[in-house]
């Protein structure tokens, strides 16, 4: 009988140490930091959101939102204003512009530029400052603050933009400051849940949740209205249910576990505000832009060379493929990359570097992780049978070479220009000049009548002496410019007003 008894409070005293154990360890011990996927560290409740467990505890951000709020930046861009042409007494001078005070003298109807200010968001991503934002927060912007979550302010420097991912880089002079962490975002999840964090409505630091709604997303935003931008634009955004309002753009799309996964860039709403959906740049492609806007000052693009098009259930079946999978491609351009790796018309691109794309987007995004020179290998179907090839990416000119931002400059007007020889400056009567020597689509033939062999002298009362001089003035204009130049064989001078 007393064997028994002191039996069962044996096995009750065990019973209640395990109980109390496992009660501490549930209830009180203290939060832990997990590694799972790669030994990424996981905090404890960021890991059960991302996994979706059945918890009794409800989801917690509180982690995320520490970690990712003191990276992310109050971004406030000044433009000047478009001058307001006022009515009655004279018609208004087409978009406001002020041409006639080129040629007329002020126009007396019209009130003076005036200095606005847009605001937006951005994400610092290195200690010593440099900081990714939105390219149309700062687009044509003459002065970017940068006001950090404690308040401190900055004068940024904008590094470099790229309108075709709408990504651009910023710079501001400190040191030890929080850095935002990249996230995989090939490795999001549609489900997974994710913050957004920026300054709507000039709300600092205002974090809101979601989860991903959908992947490789194209809105077709970019380049609408028949810009240049519609046959390079990437568009392959990450979609959430996240509240993104006006002035989160720029801002972070982050993990539960506070690593950035995107840059929040547009919403799908009719009204300009949320109505259910946002979109974000996805991090791997905000990665790799932003070291090439530092390295080389313009985006390192790699182009296949194919035009391609999601592959419908109709086209499958004439390929006699089981279903629509993969990327089909209509057409091969002449000395591209794609046709030196081999690829064809009707081929179906099923992967690239051993990544499933199943959309035009997707493959896109895939791409453009990779510069120019850089081989990738693309599996594709032909005939029934899978194929693997390796192809060299080419940059659009479609060489091999680093593209620097000078010819983005010379292809954006649409224009070559050479130097002039000592005996040519002394026949014309200058002592500065470029001549114009060839003049194609772009902003001088379509915006001005400036016509082949023009010298230019002068840009904004600016010498240019040279073809280097020419590239550096306008390497960073913005809004109006003004060229001034002659003609060989007449005697007055020329101006020509247009806007970059």
């Amino acid at each position: 009988m007393n064997f028994k008894r002191s039996f069962f409070t044996v096995v009750a005293s065990v019973v209640c140490a395990l109980g109390s154990v496992m009660a501490y360890q549930h209830y009180l011990a203290p939060e832990r930091i997990t590694y799972i996927d790669n030994n990424i560290p996981v905090h404890r409740t960021a890991m059960a959101a991302m996994m979706n467990t059945s918890s009794s505890q409800p989801i917690d951000f509180r982690y995320a939102a520490a970690a990712s709020t003191p990276c992310v930046v109050h971004v406030k861009s000044t433009f000047k204003a478009e001058p307001v042409a006022m009515r009655g007494g004279r018609p208004q001078d087409l978009f406001g512009d002020d041409f006639f005070q080129f040629f007329q003298g002020p126009n007396p109807y019209q009130r003076a530029p005036r200095e606005q200010m847009a605001t937006g968001s951005g994400v610092i991503v290195s200690n010593d400052g440099y900081i990714v934002t939105n390219n149309h927060v700062v687009e044509n912007a003459t002065n970017v603050q940068v006001v950090l979550q404690n308040n401190k302010s900055y004068k940024a420097k904008i590094v470099g933009r790229d309108p075709d991912t709408d990504i651009a880089l910023l710079k501001i002079e400190g040191d030890n400051l929080p850095a935002i962490q990249f996230a995989n975002s090939d490795s999001v999840l549609v489900g997974e849940w994710v913050l957004a964090v920026g300054n709507p409505f000039n709300l600092a630091s205002t974090v809101t949740a979601g989860i991903v709604s959908a992947k490789g997303r194209n809105l077709n935003m970019m380049g609408d209205g028949g810009d240049a931008r519609a046959n390079t634009a990437i568009e392959s955004f990450i979609q959430t249910d996240a509240a993104v309002n006006p002035g989160n753009s720029g801002g972070a799309l982050v993990n539960a576990n506070g690593q950035l996964v995107g840059i929040n860039t547009a919403i799908a709403s009719p009204t300009g505000s949320y109505a259910g959906y946002s979109f974000a740049v996805p991090a791997n492609i905000v990665h790799k832009v932003i070291y090439d806007l530092e390295k080389f000052g313009t985006a390192q693009r790699g182009f296949l060379g194919v035009t391609i098009r999601t592959l419908d259930d109709e086209t499958a079946k004439n390929l006699g493929m089981d279903g629509p999978q993969g990327v089909y491609v209509d057409g091969v351009n002449k000395g591209s990359a794609g046709e030196a790796g081999g690829l064809k018309s009707k081929d179906v691109i099923l992967k690239i570097n051993g990544f499933p794309v199943a959309s035009s987007p997707e493959l896109q995004e895939q791409v453009a992780k990779y510069r120019p020179g850089d081989k990738i290998s693309v599996e594709y179907l032909r005939d029934g049978k899978i194929q693997t090839t390796s192809v060299q990416l080419k940059n659009k000119y479609n060489t091999v070479a680093t593209v620097d931002n000078t010819s983005d400059i010379l292809e954006q007007l649409g224009v070559s220009v050479s130097n002039l020889s000592n005996q040519e400056k002394a026949q014309l009567g200058i002592s500065s000049g470029v001549r114009v020597t060839d003049l194609k689509d772009g902003k001088l033939s379509d915006l001005t009548n400036m016509h082949k062999g023009f010298v230019i002298t002068q840009i904004d009362d600016q010498p240019v002496g040279s073809v280097q001089d020419f590239l550096n003035i306008m390497k960073d204009k913005t809004g109006k410019v003004l060229i001034e130049g002659v003609y060989p064989n007449k005697q007055e001078s020329y101006l020509y007003a247009f806007r970059m």
